[in-house]
């Protein structure tokens, strides 16, 4: 790391015409409602990394906000705010700046259309800067970023009250004597502060790698270095890869720094730690970062991301509906999202949360939402599931909007010739909707008349009997009417109520759908799993939350894995361990939101059963080592400078009950930076098909709940043996960056 004391990190970027635009800054006009607009200065700070805007209030500190909680700059009037409280003409100079985080959009206003241009250009080439820097150009951004906070009186050096400060900044608490050691070890200049070549020594010895310094130690047998052979010996043996000599190569070639070293065709130990930061060398086979499952199987072998009440952003009784929590569920990879819908005045129909006080947007917007957003993150088939409360002339307009907006897009008739016996595949169904809806007959019949009434007794969700209100409701209203336009949209999803197993087996067809409450599917896995298994083999089921969880709360999606339930659905909009579990799930085969089931859970004779695991094919337990080693630049919890982390890990495997465990390390004291642990465990795993590992890193507390640090959760068949670096996401699901855990891998046939 090359550094003439304490400079700017601005990652290659010196003189570049938007970073000097972005740090000059200027003036935007903020909106927030039609009457509430005002002037803010924004520009960024000399950490190229914070964006700061000041506010005109008396007694109102500066607002800050960093690049990397950015989720996306959209040019225009595309959020629902610039929709709703600025006029068509000013569409040029509008922009929103979207976070990852719960937080509001930003919408803003430049003077002309030429300076949006340049705000919405600048901001997403520094927000494609940082993306792409790799792990290394992360941890020296991020240092950088702190060298300079801790620099009080920015005259590039660190006297030794600045470098205590710079070290707290680390998340890293060291005793005086240590830090005093430290210090007149990089103080060759005996100054009594640290400046240029002194601050790259201090920066070396801060970021060595003893745990990495032993592993490279064992291989690099070649003049202190890895030869291509000493390489494939370490992938061989370590990893557990099938590495050949052109793959080393191919590693050496890629990630060594040193061109010396690269000409002689040798790994130094930068190289090594470059490589096994790299992403093909994570925790999660890279193979399974792209879709490679089998997707041409019925639609209904897949489990399939799913979200409850998809236009809350909080809970379910007084939060804002929005059309913005339908495209951060699809950029989410969710394939299933449901729509509330309403009578609205002027014959617009409505989304809402029935009975509550939730505020109401526009079927027709968020439709248009969703065509927008839809196919971004997945190409594969997305589910409107429509809880329909509208009178018949507005299911009209309903059918209406989504012809119009969804286009060909949206399936109005069986694939193919004539009735069809089974699903299409995933794969068939690119790019295209469904309509999960209540229909007036059977797909076999001839269409019913405009209007008459459907001929089952299915209930919504806001009918069931959740409380006394909803039974309340159930027994005012009558059987709900159907336009035959809305009605024929169902084609592979026609909603119908559960009676038992053998009713359905014997009168249901197979796109006959029906929708369990979280304690009725949960009763149903633990007392009937093989019948709900067999059940969903050829049908659909989408299970949803209880009507008690008014916080929009989340149930474990697991043990309704487990009984093969496809579509179950979370609500996305609340950050908790078991949406944690969910993502994890969905992790894999390209975030497509389709996994497919295992091969015991697509056969209709099917014995298998996660209580008592009994099954036709024999088992094939593993059982699974982990040592958790390091962590590595563990983000701060409370911003006080004095205020360090006391890091612990938790290892749980979710999966069968035989299978749920978890087991925790010690805590390290006063160490965020670079705590190491050495700690391992053993897990014995019957059903590794359906079996996630999440590792999590908490903050010790003696008095109270440990506080959350950072997650990492994926399938247990997605493990990578050997020597892996685990990343870890912050509780919205989003990487914290340069942050992660060191562990060692390894997965074995049980005995």
């Amino acid at each position: 790391m090359a550094t003439n004391g304490i400079e700017t990190k601005n990652n290659g970027m010196e003189g570049d015409p938007d970073l000097q635009f972005l740090l000059q800054g200027g003036d935007l006009l903020k909106v927030r409602s039609s009457s509430w607009k005002k002037t803010r200065y924004y520009r960024l700070m000399e950490d190229c990394e914070t964006m700061w805007y000041e506010s005109k209030k008396p007694f109102k500190t500066n607002q800050k906000f960093l690049l990397n909680d950015i989720s996306a700059v959209r040019v225009g009037r595309q959020s629902e705010g610039l929709k709703k409280y600025t006029e068509e003409h000013v569409e040029c100079r509008c922009f929103s700046i979207v976070f990852k985080s719960r937080r509001k959009n930003l919408d803003l206003i430049a003077s002309s259309e030429e300076e949006a241009k340049q705000w919405t250009n600048s901001l997403q080439k520094m927000i494609s800067n940082l993306s792409n820097l790799n792990s290394q150009q992360k941890t020296e951004h991020w240092i950088f970023s702190c060298l300079h906070k801790a620099d009080k009186n920015r005259d590039d050096k660190l006297s030794k009250s600045e470098l205590k400060n710079f070290l707290q900044l680390l998340n890293i608490e060291m005793d005086d004597d240590y830090t005093e050691m430290l210090f007149e070890k990089c103080d060759t200049s005996k100054t009594g502060y640290l400046a240029g070549e002194e601050i790259e020594h201090f920066y070396d010895l801060l970021t060595d790698r003893e745990e990495i310094d032993v592993i490279y130690g064992e291989y690099a047998k070649t003049a202190g270095f890895m030869s291509p052979q000493n390489l494939v010996d370490f992938l061989i043996k370590e990893q557990r890869e099938e590495a050949t000599l052109a793959d080393a190569h191919d590693i050496i070639q890629k990630n060594e720094p040193d061109e010396n070293a690269k000409e002689k065709k040798l790994l130094s130990k930068d190289g090594f730690l470059m490589y096994i930061h790299h992403p093909d060398a994570l925790v999660l086979n890279p193979d399974h970062r792209e879709v490679y499952q089998d997707m041409s199987q019925p639609l209904n072998h897949y489990f399939i991301s799913s979200s409850h009440n998809t236009y809350l952003t909080e809970d379910q009784l007084r939060g804002p509906s929005s059309t913005e929590a339908y495209v951060r569920a699809l950029l989410k990879g969710c394939r299933c999202v449901e729509l509330d819908c309403w009578d609205g005045p002027d014959d617009e129909p409505e989304i809402y949360h029935g009975y509550t006080l939730t505020s109401k947007i526009l079927f027709k917007d968020v439709i248009k939402a969703i065509k927008e957003y839809a196919f971004k993150a997945s190409d594969y088939p997305v589910i409107l599931s429509l809880e329909n409360h509208c009178s018949v002339k507005q299911q009209e307009v309903m059918a209406q909007h989504m012809s119009s907006i969804l286009g060909s897009a949206l399936i109005t008739s069986p694939l193919g010739d004539g009735m069809p016996i089974n699903f299409p595949s995933p794969e068939e169904l690119k790019g295209k909707f469904l309509i999960k809806g209540k229909r007036l007959n059977k797909l076999e019949a001839s269409f019913a008349p405009e209007g008459e009434e459907d001929d089952d007794t299915d209930m919504t969700e806001e009918e069931e009997v959740e409380n006394e209100h909803e039974e309340e409701q159930r027994k005012k209203k009558k059987k709900l009417k159907l336009a035959k336009e809305l009605s024929d949209m169902v084609v592979y999803c026609r909603s119908v109520p559960f009676s038992s197993f053998e009713d359905a087996r014997e009168n249901l067809s197979f796109y006959e759908i029906s929708s369990f409450s979280e304690g009725k599917a949960m009763k149903l896995a633990e007392e009937s799993a093989n019948s709900y298994i067999r059940h969903n083999v050829d049908k659909l089921s989408r299970v949803y939350p209880a009507g008690s969880r008014a916080g929009s709360s989340n149930y474990n999606p697991v043990p309704l894995w487990n009984a093969g339930c496809q579509i179950v659905a979370l609500n996305f909009q609340t950050t908790c361990t078991n949406m944690d579990v969910n993502q994890g799930r969905f992790l894999v085969n390209g975030k497509s939101g389709y996994i497919l089931k295992p091969a015991f859970m697509r056969n209709i004779d099917t014995e298998f059963d996660p209580i008592t695991l009994t099954r036709g094919d024999r088992l094939k337990p593993k059982t699974l080592h982990v040592m958790v080693i390091s962590a590595q630049q563990l983000p701060k919890l409370n911003q006080k400078e004095s205020s360090i982390v006391d890091p612990l890990v938790k290892v749980a495997v979710y999966g069968v009950p035989a299978d749920n465990a978890e087991k925790e390390t010690s805590y390290v004291e006063n160490n965020g930076f670079n705590p190491e642990w050495n700690e391992s465990f053993q897990f014995d795993v019957y059903v590794p098909e359906l079996a996630l590992v999440r590792f999590t890193v908490e903050d010790y507390d003696s008095v109270s709940d440990n506080d959350f640090v950072g997650q990492y959760t994926l399938p247990f068949n997605s493990l990578k043996m050997g020597y892996r670096h685990v990343p870890l996401l912050n509780r919205n699901g989003d990487v914290l960056p340069s942050a992660g855990l060191f562990v060692h891998i390894m997965v074995l046939d049980a005995e």
